[in-house]
């Protein structure tokens, strides 16, 4: 099983990145071995979130560990059946063992209103 934690930087103690599309980096784990693949998160202007849970998926993570997730991104990891733990704070390794001992909550709809593209929403 890997688990993706959004992360500010390339370490387990890094701080857990508060934002999912727009994440500097995510750190894939293996909760088992402590295995650790770091991915350099470079968000495009316009579908970060999109492209950032193709990327979670590609790399065959079955849970995302983060502050929030978007509307684009929660569609698009819902559809991939990765399943999004909300509410970390803290390191990495904060977040990991927060996932672990079950005090995250799963995000059963977005927990941001995501962004507009620079437009102004009706």
């Amino acid at each position: 099983m890997i688990v993706c934690i959004t992360a500010a930087g390339e370490s387990l103690d890094a701080a857990c990145h508060p934002a999912f599309g727009r994440a500097p980096y995510l750190l894939f784990i293996d909760p088992e071995t402590k295995s650790l693949d770091v991915f350099r998160n470079m968000a495009p202007a316009h579908g970060a979130g999109i492209q950032s849970a193709q990327t979670v998926a590609d790399h065959g993570a079955t849970a995302l560990i983060t502050g929030n997730v978007g509307p684009n991104a929660f569609q698009a990891l819902k559809a991939a059946g990765i399943a999004a733990y909300v509410g970390a704070t803290g390191t990495v390794t904060d977040a990991l063992a927060a996932y672990q001992n079950g005090s995250l909550r799963t995000a059963d709809a977005p927990t941001n209103p995501g962004h507009s593209g620079g437009r102004m929403r009706p």
